[in-house]
């Protein structure tokens, strides 16, 4: 038998640790972040040593795909700022940073994952922040949003469109692309009227719903 070159293992590590990495979104998108190093070396197809010797543990996991989520939302803000238009570069980055979310329950737990550490939320922080404070002065310069807007205003409505998202994923799935369009509304220098609301309001009853599932042991994603 011959034996398989250096080049060939470390193809083959690679596609395993990708393989994994991909499963690994998929369950965490799924059924949030508590899943298991096995039941992502199953998804897989691999063997769990296999899986182990790839990753320490599901902590190690998180972290590179965390590093792979901030790649992406670095890109998106990339694309934005390559747009001519500042307030079409600022609403696109938004809209797709938070569509990145929807459907995704892992990621905004991956995101804020305690296994993450305080040097992983440095690094977005040092890696993400200067990109959003660049679409968020260009915007102000070009004078399409209030000048007192700024970058950790689009942090803060991420968190709270993610909060409703969860909330609210069953019971009205759109209902956070209503809040979106009335902040960007609220944002706006240039607007000639009110944005028509994409989603209706909830009822009182889908409300309770949304805001009492998970006290009185309700699901309201469908998990």
């Amino acid at each position: 038998m011959t034996a398989r070159g250096d080049g060939t293992l470390r193809r083959d590590a690679a596609e395993n640790r990708d393989r994994l990495l991909a499963a690994a979104g998929e369950l965490f998108a799924e059924r949030g972040l508590t899943v298991t190093l096995n039941d992502i070396a199953h998804r897989a197809g691999v063997g769990v040593g296999t899986a182990y010797r790839r990753f320490a543990n599901k902590e190690a996991v998180i972290d590179a795909l965390f590093e792979e989520q901030l790649r992406d939302i670095a890109a998106l803000a990339e694309e934005a700022l390559a747009e001519p238009d500042a307030w079409v570069g600022l609403v696109r980055f938004i809209e797709q940073s938070l569509d990145k979310q929807f459907g995704d329950r892992g990621l905004n737990e991956l995101m804020n994952a305690p296994a993450l550490g305080l040097d992983r939320i440095d690094a977005a922080r040092d890696e993400i922040a200067p990109l959003l404070t660049k679409l968020v002065e260009r915007a102000v310069a070009e004078g399409v949003v209030r000048p007192d807007f700024d970058q950790s205003d689009i942090i803060v409505l991420q968190l709270a469109l993610s909060s409703i998202m969860h909330s609210s994923r069953a019971v009205a799935p759109e209902l956070y692309r209503r809040h979106l369009t009335i902040f960007l509304d609220g944002i706006k220098v240039d607007r000639a009227g009110f944005t028509r609301l994409p989603a209706d309001a909830m009822s009182s009853e889908q409300t309770h719903m949304a805001m009492t599932g998970r006290r009185t042991g309700t699901s309201v994603t469908g998990s």
